[in-house]
């Protein structure tokens, strides 16, 4: 899915003839039909993600998850910066998952309250209903999670192919030694940290060695052996991949 999804989103990129980048631009300057001209182009786009992550079929019209993907589609419209070096459909398919995923989870702790009024309870004054939908909405809960974390590793999948790397490849560069580890994932953490330095990596697909060589304790040759490492990590922080941050900011 993840490398159908990277080359749909290269091919989708100028919708009637017009330049996405340009339409979000004016959309965001306040040009209304620009808005709605990406809006309309892209309605299949958010009704295949409402459908997949809602696990069924979805209607324009009849189910509220269109509405909401919609919704936040729009507001990925608004809220997207180019100069991240995110591709904008990847950035809309991230905000509309964690907004229809959050509006699952409401509903799920609405469904839990209502049914609290047919709780019944058993000759100890044990109530059924409580222990059944407290244990529902824990298993909803971690299927929500894992669902995410499957989603940020396929959008990952996808941002380190722009680079020209693959997860396997990132397992095989990886450094062996925890302090040659901890090293590239400190020059990584500076690269991120640099507005230069992201421009730099999303302009050339590349990194500033000559600059970068000069805020770390690492070489030169050292910085290229890791190179592609370190581009990853950067990647993962540059980007909004929350678990992945978390596992970074861990290790």
């Amino acid at each position: 899915m993840g490398l159908l999804f990277w080359q749909r989103d290269r091919v989708a990129d100028r919708p009637d003839g017009a330049d996405l980048p340009q339409l979000i631009t004016r959309a965001k300057d306040g040009d209304a039909q620009a808005r709605n001209q990406v809006i309309e182009k892209f309605q299949p786009f958010v009704l295949g993600i409402a459908s997949r992550v809602s696990g069924r079929f979805v209607q324009a019209g009849r189910d509220d998850e269109v509405s909401i993907g919609l919704l936040a589609f729009n507001e990925a419209i608004d809220s997207y910066d180019p100069a991240k070096g995110v591709s904008f459909l990847g950035f809309a398919e991230m905000v509309i998952r964690r907004r229809l995923i959050d509006h699952f989870r409401k509903e799920g702790q609405r469904r839990e309250v209502a049914l609290t009024g047919f709780d019944d309870e058993d000759e100890e004054g044990q109530t059924y209903n409580a222990v059944h939908n407290r244990r529902a909405q824990e298993e909803f809960a971690a299927r929500g999670e894992s669902e995410e974390r499957r989603e940020e590793i396929l959008r990952y999948q996808a941002r380190l192919r722009e680079f020209g790397i693959s997860l396997q490849e990132l397992v095989d560069v990886t450094p062996k030694h925890d302090d040659a580890r901890k090293r590239a994932m400190q020059a990584a953490r500076i690269v991120a940290a640099s507005p230069e330095y992201r421009a730099h990596l999303a302009r050339k697909g590349e990194l500033p060695l000559k600059s970068l060589e000069s805020e770390v304790q690492v070489s030169r040759k050292t910085l290229e052996r890791q190179r592609k490492y370190i581009i990853a990590i950067a990647l993962a922080l540059m980007d909004d991949f929350v678990y992945l941050r978390e596992y970074i900011a861990k290790s």
